[in-house]
């Protein structure tokens, strides 16, 4: 039988790409998603598109009541979304106070309840400058404390974490995945913006790997 195993999925590029890493894995995967909020909750309808596409069962958690907690970010506050380079410091206004740790206890507690024990997540090196939750040393703690946090041990498992955007893309790309299904951009308008962090280092990737972008830019 194959391995049960959660995959936390965004909707966007990363997530997307770690979603078919599972499968192709042979993984018996559960994409889990999470409005918490976001402005970009679009990213949410590409997420249930591909997950019913791929006839795997989706599950869409609601937690936006978070927001009266943790608010102050560009992502889920009424602040304007910085535009620039990724690494630019303006970019830690986009920075959702704890939400990595939030989303994988959640997910690792539906992991428990799956008898899985596996929770995966598209952290990777291009996040590192700015989101403390996406860093090695944040994976390695966590992974502590699932394991001792239920009488069942769960792994949080990162494929990318020391690979960069453009890294990501080569391997998506090689294994032939359509990145017009996936949203990046951190406004949540009819197309993408094509000016803040997210769509930088997007079409950076794009760039980089002498390919072009599916998606439709303002």
């Amino acid at each position: 039988m194959s391995e049960n195993v959660v995959v936390i999925y965004s909707g966007g590029m990363d997530s997307f790409t770690v979603l078919h890493k599972a499968l192709r894995e042979g993984k018996k995967v559960h994409p889990l998603s999470f409005n918490y909020g976001q402005r970009h909750k679009k990213e949410l309808d590409y997420a249930a598109e591909v997950c019913e596409s791929l006839n795997v069962p989706h599950k869409v958690v609601d937690i936006s009541a978070i927001n009266s907690l943790v608010g102050g970010s560009a992502l889920t506050s009424d602040i304007e979304v910085p535009e620039g380079h990724y690494e630019e410091p303006s970019m830690k206004q986009t920075v959702v106070p704890n939400r990595n740790m939030i989303l994988l206890s959640l997910a690792v507690g539906y992991a428990v309840s799956l008898e899985a024990n596996k929770v995966y997540y598209g952290a990777h090196a291009g996040d590192h400058a700015i989101y403390p939750d996406c860093r090695p040393e944040f994976v390695h703690r966590m992974n502590d404390v699932c394991g001792i946090a239920n009488y069942t041990p769960v792994e949080i498992v990162t494929p990318y974490i020391d690979d960069s955007k453009t890294a990501i893309l080569t391997d998506g790309l090689n294994m032939g995945l359509d990145y017009g299904k996936t949203w990046t951009c951190y406004n949540g308008r009819e197309k993408a913006c094509g000016k803040c962090g997210a769509c930088e280092e997007r079409l950076e990737a794009f760039k980089d790997n002498n390919a072009t972008d599916p998606l439709e830019y303002e």
